[in-house]
């Protein structure tokens, strides 16, 4: 996943493309570990736009989207966040949610 800035965020988020924005920090070690299950992710769906960015530089999109923890996953289409994802269950489950985003 690339990282993001806020303003590529915005374009994305803005487009009538569906895109997925994972937010984390870096100590963190469910990030860690969703980190790689949305690298997985992201290699089984390659049409699905996905960027990542470490929260501690972007209070603005935390404040917006009233983030309440870390990992979170923001999954937006046409200018609206659809959904907001906190518990990475697994690779499958997260596919799912994402391929179902896509359709």
């Amino acid at each position: 996943m690339k990282e993001w800035s806020k303003e590529h965020w915005e374009t994305m988020k803005g487009s009538e493309e569906k895109a997925a924005f994972y937010l984390y920090t870096p100590m963190c070690g469910t990030c860690a570990v969703a980190s790689k299950m949305l690298t997985v992710v992201e290699q089984l769906l390659p049409q699905l736009k996905i960027g990542q960015a470490n929260i501690n530089f972007l209070e603005q999109v935390a404040y917006d989207n009233q983030i309440e923890s870390v990992p979170c996953l923001l999954i937006s289409h046409g200018g609206i966040v659809t959904e907001k994802i906190y518990a990475f269950q697994s690779v499958p489950f997260l596919y799912e949610l994402l391929q179902k985003s896509i359709d």
